[in-house]
């Protein structure tokens, strides 16, 4: 099946492509991301939008930028993702992918946005136990860095920080080894998934919308 991947840019849509291409019967044709229109950022992460470039290029595939604007309202956010899913089936594409982990609601409310379009999802790693799937993704050699967090949940400190097992071993009692419940978000500059390293360092950290954003940013 010709499939797009919802990209974030974090470390869970990147294993999740990675996965996808040891998959004979599936060939990922692009990776779609939506961007913050004021701020020329991946919503949530933060991450700044030629990072992203620069994953798509190291990835060798196609990448589909949705601008939204800053809030954006639900409606218009499905608004522009169907008028995308309808050029995309009107051209060969019949699935879409996402790198959700175990969050039931999220799941459903993919499957019912993309009932009836023409594309099917995927969940390529759905289910896998989060601790195990962090182990992996380490031995793996995926490296990401903690691009924004949820400081209700997890010490301002821990911004920037590498996604290793140093890392998993300072993360509070209650936070998801993977960040499921949006613990913290990341990008991922290194890994199977890509032909080469994305040289980065970590830079200013600000506090944002009740969130703590770290700037990564080229080296």
């Amino acid at each position: 099946m010709k499939t797009l991947l919802s990209w974030s840019s974090g470390k869970d849509s990147a294993w999740a492509l990675h996965l996808l291409r040891r998959r004979p019967d599936i060939t990922v044709v692009g990776l779609v991301t939506t961007i913050n229109a004021e701020f020329d950022r991946v919503a949530m992460h933060g991450v700044r939008r030629t990072l992203v470039e620069a994953q798509a290029a190291a990835a060798g595939l196609p990448l589909h930028l949705l601008p939204i604007p800053y809030p954006c309202p639900n409606e218009t956010y499905e608004r522009a993702m169907g008028e995308f899913v309808a050029r995309q089936v009107a051209e060969g594409v019949e699935a879409m992918a996402f790198g959700d982990l175990f969050l039931e609601d999220i799941r459903r409310y993919r499957e019912t946005k993309l009932a009836g379009s023409g594309l099917t999802p995927l969940f390529p790693v759905w289910g896998i136990e989060t601790r195990r799937l962090a182990d992996e993704m380490i031995a793996g050699g995926l490296v990401a860095h903690i691009t924004s967090l949820d400081p209700r949940k997890m010490p301002e400190r821990l911004a920037g920080r590498r996604f290793d097992r140093s890392l998993l071993d300072d993360l509070p009692e209650g936070v998801d080894p993977c960040a499921e419940n949006g613990e913290f978000h990341t990008f991922a500059c290194a890994g199977p998934m890509f032909s080469a390293p994305i040289a980065v360092r970590t830079g200013d950290v600000v506090t944002r919308d009740g969130f703590v954003f770290c700037d990564v940013v080229p080296a």
